[in-house]
C-alpha cells in the first residue's frame, strides 16, 4: 500500500490552481471536468502520481465556501529554508500565518501558510528533520 493524494475541496479551482503551482511551485499534473456530476478535479503535486503523493483540488459547481471544522489539520512541505520560503510566499501575495522559527519546545524549525481556502500548509526545514530511522 501507499499513499495516493489529499482531497481538499475548493471555493476557486482557478485561484487555487495558481496558489499551489504559482506560490508552492507544484505542477498542475491533470485536470478534468464532470459536468455530469457537476465538479471538477485537478491533481497537484511535485512530482508524477505514480512516484509521488499529490493534492486533490476538487471544486464542486456553485460552492464557493467551507466549513473548515475543528479536525482537519494541516498538510506538510519539505523545504531547504522556511525563511525564505515565507518570504517567498509574501512576495507573491500569500499568506504567512506562523513565521519560520523553531517549534516550541524542540529544534525543528517550521512555518504556516495559508492556501486561498483557508487551508494550513506547514513547512519544515529540512535541514532539522528528526526522521525516525527504524520505521
Amino acid at each position: 500500500m501507499r499513499m495516493l493524494h489529499t482531497m481538499l475541496r475548493v471555493g476557486n479551482l482557478e485561484k487555487s490552481i495558481e496558489f499551489y503551482t504559482k506560490v508552492l511551485g507544484m505542477k498542475l499534473i491533470r485536470q478534468k471536468d464532470y459536468p455530469d456530476g457537476e465538479f471538477t478535479l485537478a491533481f497537484v503535486g511535485y512530482g508524477n502520481e505514480y512516484d509521488n503523493t499529490v493534492i486533490e483540488l476538487t471544486y464542486n459547481y456553485g460552492a464557493e465556501r467551507y466549513d473548515m471544522g475543528n479536525a482537519y489539520g494541516h498538510i506538510a512541505i519539505e523545504v531547504d529554508d522556511a525563511y525564505a520560503a515565507c518570504d517567498k510566499v509574501k512576495a507573491q501575495g500569500g499568506k504567512v500565518v506562523r513565521e519560520a522559527g523553531p517549534m516550541m519546545h524542540g529544534t525543528i524549525v517550521i512555518a504556516f501558510v495559508e492556501d486561498p481556502d483557508g487551508y494550513k500548509i506547514e513547512f519544515i526545514q529540512k535541514d532539522t528533520i528528526e526522521y525516525p530511522r527504524d520505521v
